[in-house]
């Protein structure tokens, strides 16, 4: 089993069908989801399943809904990113995460690999993305 981050084929295939809107006005929700290191995520993951997602205490199955930071674009580069999102109060431990589409089959994004194991206990679990710009958004189209 493996985590290996990337934006997921099946993601882009959908962002070529007009599958999704990441405007300031959708009713699509993002949402991310934690998951341990048993997980076997990538390029090939087509959508969110629960199996070896993490569980602890102040995380619901799922993970969290994410707000977009609207897409923008500068020179040839249009990209878009996600405020940081947290649990609270948290403790648990994640090796990698899903950004998914909420719905519709709950379609995949893209995979974040963290590295290593991250732990909260009793604390703040956050997941900080990088800054919205042309080379450091989490979503990028070059």
């Amino acid at each position: 089993m493996a985590i290996s981050q990337a934006m997921v084929t099946s993601f882009k295939k959908a962002l070529l069908d007009g599958e999704m809107d990441f405007s300031s006005n959708t009713s699509q929700a993002f949402k991310i989801a934690l998951y341990t290191s048993s997980a076997s995520l990538g390029a090939a993951t087509t959508a969110y399943a629960t199996t070896n997602e993490i569980s602890g205490t102040n995380y619901t199955a799922g993970g969290n809904t994410l707000t977009v930071v609207a897409p923008a674009t500068s020179g040839t580069t249009a990209f878009l990113d996600f405020a940081d999102t947290t649990w609270s109060t948290a403790t648990i431990t994640a090796r990698g995460a899903l950004i998914y589409k909420s719905g519709g089959g709950d379609p995949a994004v893209a995979v974040l690999d963290f590295g290593a194991d991250k732990t909260a206990t009793a604390g703040d679990f956050t997941i900080q993305f990088p800054t919205a710009d042309a080379s450091n958004a989490i979503i990028r189209l070059a």
